[in-house]
């Protein structure tokens, strides 16, 4: 019992500790400060100058990630889960452990994805991040229309430019990848549909309908999905704030009125 007694006071200043602002601060830094070693380990000139002092301090921040997360653990305990970015970090972590030989040696590099913690610490990206999330759904339903698109026309461009150009449309999986590529509008008029022209002089009347049908309609859906979702995230944050504000008012009122009721019955008393 006396030792769970000294136990609480310690873990209780440790959360606080890692719940405090500079701490957060701090292994922000830390982050940014490993995405520029992990970025300079691909260099051979840095590598040449100063590798081994890159690999100390890889070691070293690593370390440090270790601490923070068995940190962590040991005060959050079973709600430790309950958090998704300290199940990122993890992850992560955890594939940084990994021994850093042969093949598994590329997993060393996915601890440039802690850089995406900065996510988390500006609200602003919090907003754009929980946007696009809420517009998965929605950009979902796209992506099928999208596909069932790229289908009808893959197959009719396979049926109908196929056997003059096997290159680009011989196949659907052929067809479906030199539509992407129109849709991209990546080289479509002079890499492809021109050279198309000269052979079947109307093609422009497929690949006209096809870029209207892709990059003006169905992709600009996903800019309006996704500006919708920023939209939503934004009045529910100002909603919530809004709420947060009212019950603080709501709070500083009723304290003022008890506190008028306790000098009120003050008077009544000295008055009797």
């Amino acid at each position: 019992m006396s030792s769970q007694r000294t136990d609480r006071p310690a873990m209780q200043a440790l959360k606080n500790l890692l719940e405090t602002r500079k701490f957060e601060w701090f292994i922000t830094a830390i982050i940014i400060v490993n995405a520029i070693t992990l970025g300079l380990e691909t260099i051979p000139a840095a590598m040449e100058r100063a590798g081994p002092l890159l690999l100390t301090i890889d070691r070293l921040i690593l370390a440090i990630f270790v601490v923070e997360l068995v940190s962590k653990m040991a005060v959050y305990r079973a709600s430790f889960v309950k958090d998704p970015w300290r199940i990122f970090d993890f992850i992560v972590v955890g594939v940084a452990l990994l021994p850093a030989t042969g093949s598994l040696s590329v997993l060393r590099a996915l601890r440039i994805l802690r850089v995406l913690r900065l996510v988390s610490m500006v609200p602003s990206l919090r907003r754009v991040v929980g946007g696009l999330i809420a517009a998965l759904p929605g950009m979902g339903s796209i992506v099928l229309l999208l596909g069932l698109v790229f289908y009808v026309f893959s197959v009719m461009a396979t049926k109908l430019y196929g056997g003059a150009f096997p290159q680009w449309f011989g196949s659907i999986p052929a067809s479906a990848y030199s539509l992407f590529q129109i849709m991209t509008l990546e080289s479509w008029s002079m890499g492809i549909v021109r050279p198309v022209m000269d052979v079947y002089p109307m093609a422009w009347a497929f690949f006209v309908p096809f870029i209207v049908a892709t990059s003006f309609t169905v992709l600009n859906l996903f800019i309006g999905i996704i500006v919708s979702a920023m939209q939503a995230e934004h009045e529910a944050e100002a909603s919530a704030d809004r709420e947060m504000l009212q019950n603080e008012q709501e709070m500083i009122l009723n304290e003022i009125k008890a506190l008028r009721a306790d000098i009120a019955q003050m008077k009544a008393e000295k008055t009797s």
